[in-house]
């Protein structure tokens, strides 16, 4: 079963140092075989929102709303249930100072 690993934290204007990618990149290492897919997004500063309001697409800079935490990244994991994707989002190295939401993909049948 396919889960998604949505990472937030708090964002900072610095880059990650040497030795926090190096946590990342061992992560990466040590869980290839649950890794789809995963990626770094930009800074909410650099984000456009649409909207649609009373039938007019509003298209505005940065995200739709302020938080504290905002959404850094995510990695797609193909475990065989829960429990497993808890224990594999659990080593990602932000749980140290952020949070990690573990949600299952929903399955759509084929329409034909």
């Amino acid at each position: 079963m396919k889960y998604l690993a949505i990472i937030y934290a708090a964002e900072t204007n610095t880059q990650p140092t040497p030795e926090e990618m190096q946590l990342w990149f061992d992560f990466n290492e040590k869980n290839k075989n649950y890794i789809t897919a995963g990626e770094a997004l930009m800074p909410t500063k650099t984000a456009t929102s649409l909207s649609n309001v009373s039938g007019k697409m509003i298209v505005s800079d940065g995200p739709f709303a302020e938080t504290k935490e905002a959404l850094g990244g995510f990695y797609m994991l193909d475990c065989k249930d829960l429990e497993e994707a808890i224990e594999v989002a659990k080593q990602i190295p932000s749980t140290k100072y952020g949070t990690v939401e573990v949600r299952p993909i929903m399955e759509i049948p084929d329409s034909a």
